[in-house]
């Protein structure tokens, strides 16, 4: 399979083209930057791109994303909205666009879909919150309509915080009183599912891209530091969260989403690190083994 990869060298893009490469696929780069051999040229922001270069992929993937600032001033909201729906727009509409359509689209989503539920387990079919970020991820995937419309098959990403890289030192401090549900993936395991969803022809719309095993944020820390061989993090109050991260905090640390991966089970996908240890384990090696990049293109 041919496929265009949109945010190739970010922290979870630079691992979903190495996975594929060594899988046997032949992957193109969506950049900003003059392309090269094997590169594709957009430019989201004045929705520019190159229509010619898009024809004849099987497949497209979009994990092209800018830095989340940690207080979501009104402005920094308004980017963030910019940023998400502009490029599920634009590939959207120029793929619906192409003689030789891909197959399938798939983009990054969010677990913010859901609202928090406390205990409550959430899957795809449970109702979107109400809260922005809640708002972001639904406009977010209802804006590529377009490529569905045209016949092409959508799947959206429904991920937490994906574990990997230099993500992996700041996991063990526990927030509020920890009881509230941590859902969580590793960078690999998305590469994993991924591959997974191009293959798969049944599996369209929503996708939570999550272990089958949430577990309390106080257990999460614990086994965390403990498979990572570092010190116990500290405890951090609600209140302290709340005033040095105000909504990200709440939606990222404080939220208690108890999400399962229904549709990806009822589909037959066989979880790689299904569970935590194993899986930061696994992702330290690959970051002190240097195979994939750490930023956020």
């Amino acid at each position: 399979m041919k496929i265009l990869i949109a945010g190739s060298h970010g922290m979870l893009g630079s691992a979903v083209t190495r996975h594929l490469i060594e899988s046997g696929y032949e992957v193109a780069r969506l950049v900003r930057s003059q392309p090269k051999s094997g590169e594709v040229w957009w430019d989201p922001d004045p929705g520019q791109i190159d229509a010619v270069g898009l024809e004849a992929f099987d497949g497209v993937v979009n994990l092209a994303s800018l830095p989340w600032p940690m207080r979501w001033t009104e402005k920094a909201k308004q980017r963030m909205r910019a940023n998400r729906l502009v490029t599920n727009r634009l590939l959207a509409e120029s793929l619906a666009k192409c003689e030789h359509k891909p197959r399938v689209f798939i983009c990054a989503s969010g677990m913010g879909y859901y609202p928090p539920a406390g205990d409550d387990i959430l899957t795809e079919d449970c109702p979107a919150g109400t809260s922005f970020l809640a708002r972001l991820d639904r406009d977010a995937e209802e804006i590529t309509a377009p490529a569905a419309s045209a016949g092409i098959r959508v799947v959206h990403l429904r991920m937490p915080t994906v574990l990997g890289g230099e993500r992996l030192k700041f996991i063990g401090f526990q927030a509020g009183d920890g009881q509230q549900w941590m859902s969580w993936i590793g960078r690999d395991e998305v590469a994993c599912i991924i591959e997974f969803a191009l293959k798969t022809d049944s599996l369209s719309g929503p996708v939570n891209t999550v272990s089958p095993n949430p577990m309390r944020l106080t257990d999460f820390a614990r086994t965390a530091t403990e498979a990572m061989g570092q010190k116990p993090g500290g405890v951090m109050p609600a209140f302290i969260v709340r005033l040095i991260m105000g909504e990200m905090g709440e939606e990222f640390l404080l939220a208690s989403r108890r999400v399962q991966p229904a549709k990806l089970l009822a589909a037959g996908y066989q979880f790689h690190f299904p569970d935590l240890a194993d899986a930061l384990r696994h992702e330290q090696s690959v970051m002190n083994a240097g195979l994939v990049a750490d930023a956020v293109v």
